[in-house]
């Protein structure tokens, strides 16, 4: 239960440290919304199964697509054996990515990574900030602080952004010591995923008390589902996707 117990006090430390961002992360988002802008999430690694609470899922927002390196295989014609871990560290990548995208003016950008040190998010990053778009970060800060950036302007990704959450991972992200040395029990999946879903609750609130109907996923595995969901995506047809 060390590990249960860990988590859960991390857990509320984030929800009440980052409640201001939070909010002024769900601003952006409603302001992109009501405008027909989409929400661009992008993570690689891990971070990717952050990216997944944000786009295309029950209870999440319908206007939202998940960015990955993986990409380039599914929609830019490149050989599977292009993926390795290694390709998130390219700055080249990032290009790639956006150009391969649907994306609008009005999008506002979700970049989860928890170093925040590597090429391509880094590159995302000011690619993104370049073209005018609104950026949240989720990352670890004290991680993030603890490395020295891999692209070649020496920025990370909190450096960038316009809203920064903080997942409170520590250095390594791994919360439990191991004797001799060395720790295991990671939580940056965990605390990102809670802040992802803080975001995109208070942004439907708010859309709730502006007065407006949420684009909101129901599950495909209740009555309705499909019917109510194909009929939200038809809204947005073109601009988002659904791949693999």
């Amino acid at each position: 239960m060390s590990y249960v117990n860990e988590v859960l006090e991390l857990a509320r430390r984030v929800a009440e440290s980052q409640a201001v961002p939070v909010r002024r992360a769900a601003a952006l988002l409603v302001a992109a919304l009501r405008v027909g802008g989409v929400v661009q999430a992008f993570g690689s690694g891990h971070s990717e199964a952050v990216a997944m609470e944000i786009a295309g899922r029950a209870g999440g927002l319908v206007p939202s697509n998940r960015l990955s390196p993986r990409d380039l295989v599914l929609y830019g014609g490149r050989p599977p054996g292009v993926l390795t871990p290694e390709l998130e560290r390219d700055p080249a990548v990032a290009h790639e990515i956006y150009a391969l995208a649907p994306v609008a003016p009005q999008d506002v950008f979700v970049l989860i990574s928890s170093s925040g040190i590597n090429g391509a998010v880094v590159e995302l990053a000011r690619l993104v900030k370049d073209r005018g778009h609104p950026l949240i970060a989720l990352t670890s800060v004290a991680h993030s602080a603890g490395m020295t950036s891999r692209h070649p302007s020496g920025s990370k990704l909190m450096d960038l952004a316009d809203v920064v959450l903080d997942n409170g991972a520590p250095y390594g992200d791994a919360i439990l010591d191991l004797p001799g040395g060395g720790s295991y029990g990671a939580v940056s999946t965990i605390t990102s995923a809670l802040l992802a879903q803080m975001v995109v609750t208070e942004a439907v609130d708010e859309l709730v008390a502006l007065g407006e109907t949420p684009p909101v996923y129901l599950s495909v595995n209740v009555t309705g589902g499909d019917e109510h969901n194909k009929a939200l995506e038809s809204r947005y047809q073109g601009r988002i996707r659904r791949g693999a």
